[in-house]
């Protein structure tokens, strides 16, 4: 009949499925039949039975006898030495399964029917709670409790799972150790070291053979820098139970930061041989690898995390660094446009890929690139400049002007744009090139004026003090429009004056917007005299510039060399008449 009903089940007819479970659980009731017939009301959506059935499987009787008789006698050494005998004996371990089966049913099915009983996934667990309190198996309502709070945390209401936590600090030990240990973990997820130190230290206390309040305790001591002290930590861990992972893998996290390499290779080499297919465990060998400088190896691990996580972008673009290191660009030009595939907002891919494209001299493929970086981030102006270069790179001279005078319409005062605006519009024969030529030295005198205030500034505000390197005063700075003055005898920056001016300091004065620095460029230039005639000044504006993506590849000659002529080499043969022709 169990066997009927298992396959009604698969087969997906409930009702039939029920009848025959139900017939089984009235003539020999066991926890399995129960929870298949829970499982049943469940899929059918009736709340009543699901609770009915519940009810029935804790009292299911498992036709144990008495745990008192494995108690010990402190006055009977014979029934003592019986005990010894049949403590661990077959029939002792068949009621251990037959409990372990029940507590896995009844487990089960108060997480699988609480959500549906009643109007809250609470409420439910509650009324499961007391009718496990109410049963011969009180013992159970504690890892019910525990499992309360673990489902909260699962649905992300920790205040809830820490409240339910809370409540077994006065309960007994083993409770009180889980629940230590739960909280430690969630305080520390949630950063307060404070509380998870203090649970960590609650759990140790319950019981300080367990792996897992080790290995919280050395959490919270590796938070605060004390890396060797959790390396203790974490190795008592091990010491205790040599398949616990979790120290495994952060004692090699710690030799790791403490620049230990090799020991920290070895622990997760260790656990790699547990976790095979750990992606996390993976990566940080090949990390391992990469700082021990054994690139083949750090390539080889990596691929082999390519494997689980093949969508990575960031294991691609390592992988693509690796291999440009290495010098195989076809290889790293594939890695990284994987990981571009993956993650196309990467500005360092997206700016490596159009790079290749350039030095591959396909400049044309170059130009998406940078219009995606340029989308990216739209106020560097670089990325237009790069555009606007593949273009005039790739010949189309007014493509590269439009784009020109798009990047000056929304950066007016950028001198490159307008250097390169200059030299187009003059290459081309254009009349705009003189108003261009106009707009440059404007930009570049407000650039000089910016950089002039802000050196100004900087000197104003690193002086150090007021004193005068000599006894008397011998010149005083004053400034207008915002300029600073700096004194000699214990100023952060002062600037030397041409001229034997007989001034221990340095003391300058400006005047707003009409700064001039001298030809040497060490201190302020004189003003003219009153009395003198006015001397007009004119500036030459530098309209040179350096394209962005380098200087371009030369075009190969294809016209034909002029062949110097031969000498003729009978030219000193004198033909004797035999050789003429008749």
């Amino acid at each position: 009949m169990q066997n009927i009903g298992t396959v009604f089940i698969k087969m997906g007819q409930y009702s039939d499925a029920i009848t025959s479970l139900e017939h089984i659980m009235s003539e020999r009731p066991d926890p399995k039949t129960a929870f298949n017939l829970i499982l049943c009301y469940f899929a059918t959506g009736d709340r009543d039975k699901m609770k009915r059935t519940f009810q029935r499987l804790l009292q299911v009787d498992l036709k144990i006898d008495d745990e008192d008789k494995y108690l010990p006698h402190p006055d009977d050494k014979h029934a003592n030495l019986i005990l010894e005998v049949i403590k661990n004996d077959t029939l002792r371990e068949k009621e251990k399964q037959k409990k372990a089966e029940l507590e896995r049913c009844v487990m089960a099915a108060a997480k699988l029917i609480a959500p549906s009983i009643e109007a809250t996934f609470s409420a439910g667990y509650d009324w499961c709670v007391d009718c496990v309190k109410q049963s011969p198996f009180t013992e159970m309502s504690n890892d019910l409790e525990i499992n309360k709070a673990i489902m909260y945390l699962k649905q992300k209401e920790f205040q809830m799972a820490v409240d339910v936590l809370k409540s077994f600090e006065k309960k007994d030990t083993k409770c009180a150790a889980v629940a230590a240990n739960n909280l430690s973990f969630l305080y520390f997820l949630q950063g307060d070291h404070r509380q998870a130190d203090k649970y960590a230290e609650l759990a140790m206390v319950s019981d300080r053979y367990n792996p897992s309040a080790l290995v919280n305790k050395g959490n919270c001591i590796y938070k605060d820098g004390k890396f060797e002290k959790a390396m203790e930590y974490y190795r008592e861990a091990l010491r205790t139970e040599s398949s616990c992972t979790e120290a495994l893998y952060n004692l090699g996290l710690v030799n790791k930061r403490l620049g230990q390499n090799e020991s920290a290779l070895d622990c997760f080499h260790k656990l790699h041989a547990i976790l095979r297919n750990s992606a996390e465990v993976i990566y940080q060998i090949a990390t391992l690898y990469d700082l021990l400088d054994d690139v083949p190896q750090a390539t080889e691990w990596y691929m082999q995390l390519i494997g689980i996580v093949p969508s990575d972008p960031a294991i691609l673009a390592k992988l693509g660094e690796l291999y440009d290191n290495e010098g195989d660009k076809s290889q790293a030009y594939q890695y990284h446009y994987e990981s571009y595939r993956y993650f196309p907002s990467n500005i360092s891919i997206i700016e490596w890929l159009g790079a290749y494209f350039i030095d591959s001299q396909f400049v044309e493929k170059a130009i998406q690139f940078f219009e995606r970086a340029a989308v990216i981030q739209p106020n560097q102006v670089k990325w237009r400049l790069m555009i606007a270069s593949c273009h005039r790179r790739s010949g189309n001279y007014q493509q590269a002007l439009e784009t020109y005078k798009s990047i000056h319409k929304k950066f007016p005062d950028n001198t490159e744009c307008l250097k390169f605006l200059v030299r187009i519009t003059t290459d081309l024969g254009l009349k705009e090139a003189q108003d261009y030529a106009t707009k440059l030295k404007k930009a570049e005198k407000a650039k000089e004026l910016r950089e002039q205030r802000a050196s100004s500034g900087r000197a104003g505000s690193g002086r150090a003090g007021s004193g005068r390197a000599g006894s008397g005063q011998a010149g005083s700075g004053r400034s207008r429009g915002g300029s600073a003055e700096s004194d000699g005898g214990g100023s952060a920056r002062s600037e030397d004056l041409d001229g034997d001016s007989g001034r221990g300091g340095s003391a300058g004065s400006s005047r707003q917007n009409s700064a001039r620095r001298t030809k040497g460029g060490s201190g302020m230039r004189s003003l003219p005299s009153a009395d003198g005639p006015y001397e007009s000044e004119e500036r030459t504006v530098d309209a040179s510039y350096v394209d962005p993506l380098g200087p371009s590849m030369e075009r190969p000659k294809t016209a034909a060399r002029k062949r110097d002529t031969a000498e003729d080499g009978f030219a000193e043969i004198e033909l004797g008449d035999d050789l003429l022709p008749e």
